[in-house]
């Protein structure tokens, strides 16, 4: 596999260094737009986190930008309700990223999320033609600040695939029924995935 490199302006002597690449590439620099697939446990429930983020790269070395993720877990049947019952919502807000030695073919950068969203308890149920719907229960905003680790590996001047380990920590949850019990802890804990950016570097 070739390693080549991309022109970065260096700070010290404003002479450009190099950013090397797994598969070519001149040079880069601008922002990106990217997707992500992560997994999770809620409810000690396997569960998935689909994310979408995109931001402005200053100076090869930081990330400001927008990021959003909605997530949802395992149906399963609860007794106390009677009903099958999922939890789905989604959270975004501003994020920033500092790369550490972008320069690198793999490198690591610390994004960092911080934002609000909103969580559903969700009820499935089948209508006379056994076609299934599904039915908000009862619901809660919350705050959210999400710091995560990424492996970042320059495939090439425009494309990064990252792998990449979070932690979701939000305000407590209060879901209002008697009937459904939630944990106000429920949406803290870590999560892992890969995320693809597309850009300019």
């Amino acid at each position: 596999m070739a390693v080549t490199s991309l022109p970065v302006l260096s700070q010290d002597d404003g002479e450009y260094r190099d950013i090397q690449t797994l598969m070519g590439g001149n040079e880069s620099v601008g922002g990106y737009g990217a997707i992500s697939l992560q997994y999770t446990e809620l409810e000690n429930r396997d569960a998935f986190v689909f994310g979408a983020r995109g931001g402005v790269v200053i100076g090869h070395m930081v990330t400001l930008g927008l990021g959003g993720s909605g997530f949802f877990n395992d149906l399963h049947y609860d007794a106390q309700s009677g009903m099958d019952l999922s939890l789905a919502g989604g959270y975004g807000g501003f994020f920033f990223e500092p790369i550490i030695f972008p320069n690198f073919p793999v490198h690591v950068a610390f994004p960092v999320l911080i934002g609000a969203g909103g969580v559903a308890v969700v009820s499935a149920n089948n209508d006379n033609n056994w076609n299934d719907y599904y039915d908000s229960e009862a619901s809660d905003a919350f705050m959210v600040i999400e710091p995560g680790l990424e492996i970042e590996l320059n495939v090439t001047r425009f494309f990064r695939f990252c792998i990449g380990g979070y932690y979701r920590y939000t305000s407590d949850i209060d879901i209002q029924d008697p009937e459904i019990e939630v944990s106000p802890d429920i949406l803290k804990g870590f999560s892992g995935g890969v995320t693809f950016k597309f850009g300019r570097f």
